[in-house]
């Protein structure tokens, strides 16, 4: 069978083959702790999931507008509002299957051959690809370690050609957890509209956020004057444990979300509507949304927390981005590459296959020398994994000494 060249690049998604393999190893009876997979182990809460199954009892299983039911739209826009402190237009809310749908239509409604996007690195593992398909040239930037990987200026700078389009990034961060103060983000927002590059902001982990506002900081607290051409990303899936509900939304000018609605109207049409009617009870009662996002959050800290102190017992020799966001610790492995291991990808399925933890490696997200846990597990679970981790990472740190 003879493929057509825009797949000719294409990798499979890298944190979904690991908890794929994860789930196959426990399906065949192995004692497998998977760390591997982005999603909070919360259910959606009672009053959000019956809101769904009510849509459907009502009858809203039928097609709705490509770009989300007006409803919600509005609730978004408004919810948004509060965070901008200026009214936010629906009209620029497009509601997708999940945070990755509109990533994908915005990557290609706006880029095309012969442009360069910058992908903030490390990147989430479908950043590279979803530009790569758009047939635009993805351009990994990567900031120092002592800020934590994150971009400034002169880092975006120094990668700049005539060619550069766009700058894709997040915060929270997928995979560091990472955080941008907003000082940080006006100056990369400041260097954007200078060289008319279009700022998409991965916002999704917003609302998992350990600093003392309720949500991480955004684009949208930003001056609006200061903003050039952007979209913003963000759903329902992280932050009221909705996942398989598969609720995303992008915001930008009217403008760009017409463009991206007619794309997706070629595509995929319309999210489930049972799904976009869950999401308007969430986005329309902001009160009881954000109690349901405080009390995940308590619990996302208090992991966080212990991770970051069972590091320190167990393995306090491995350097690790301190997450400030999120639910992922992004740790260094190359403290025991040697004679037994050359890369992640060598570390992490030495862990997997010998004590039964799944990790993603840092080829995912273009650095073989860390590796990536996900901490939305329970407490014990979480003891358990790093115990396990140290039967392999210990000797191997030992042995390179």
């Amino acid at each position: 069978m003879r493929f057509s060249s825009n797949i000719a690049q294409l990798r499979p998604s890298a944190t979904i083959a690991v908890s794929t393999l994860a789930k196959r190893l426990k399906a065949e009876g192995r004692d497998i702790i998977d760390l591997s997979a982005g999603e909070p182990d919360f259910d959606t809460p009672d009053w959000i999931a019956e809101a769904g199954v009510q849509a459907i009892r009502d009858g809203h299983t039928r097609y709705t507008p490509a770009a989300g039911i007006p409803e919600l739209r509005r609730a978004i826009a408004a919810y948004h509002s509060a965070e901008a402190g200026r009214s936010l237009d629906a009209e620029g809310v497009v509601v997708g299957a999940g945070a990755k749908q509109p990533l994908f239509n915005a990557c290609f409604t706006l880029f095309g051959p012969g442009d360069e996007v910058l992908v903030a690195e490390p990147y989430w593992t479908s950043y590279p690809e979803m530009v790569t398909l758009a047939r635009a040239t993805p351009v990994p930037v990567r900031g120092s370690e002592a800020r934590d990987l994150k971009l400034t200026p002169e880092d975006l700078e120094r990668v700049r050609t005539p060619a550069t389009r766009g700058l894709l990034f997040s915060s929270p961060s997928n995979p560091s957890g990472a955080v941008y103060t907003l000082d940080e983000l006006a100056a990369v927002a400041d260097w954007a509209r200078a060289h008319d590059v279009v700022l998409l902001a991965d916002e999704i982990y917003q609302r998992i956020y350990f600093g003392d506002a309720d949500r991480a900081p955004g684009l949208l607290a930003l001056d609006a004057g200061t903003l050039g051409p952007h979209v913003i990303f963000n759903g329902a899936s992280k932050a009221v444990a909705m996942t398989g509900w598969r609720i995303g939304y992008s915001l930008s000018d009217v403008d760009v979300a017409r463009q991206i609605t007619a794309f997706q109207s070629h595509t995929t049409s319309n999210a489930a509507s049972p799904s976009q009617y869950a999401a308007l009870a969430a986005y329309s009662d902001p009160p009881r949304m954000n109690a349901a996002v405080a009390d995940m959050g308590v619990a996302f800290r208090r992991r966080r927390d212990l991770v970051v102190a069972r590091m320190a017992e167990r393995l306090p020799a491995i350097p690790y981005v301190r997450p400030e966001g999120a639910f992922y610790l992004y740790f260094r492995v190359d403290g025991v590459f040697g004679d037994r291991f050359t890369s992640a990808s060598d570390v992490c399925t030495a862990v997997l296959e010998e004590v039964g933890v799944a990790l993603v490696p840092g080829e995912a997200f273009g650095d073989p020398t860390y590796a990536r846990m996900s901490y939305a597990t329970s407490d014990a679970v979480l003891e358990e994994a790093i115990d396990r981790m140290a039967r392999v990472l210990g000797p191997a740190l030992a042995a390179v000494r």
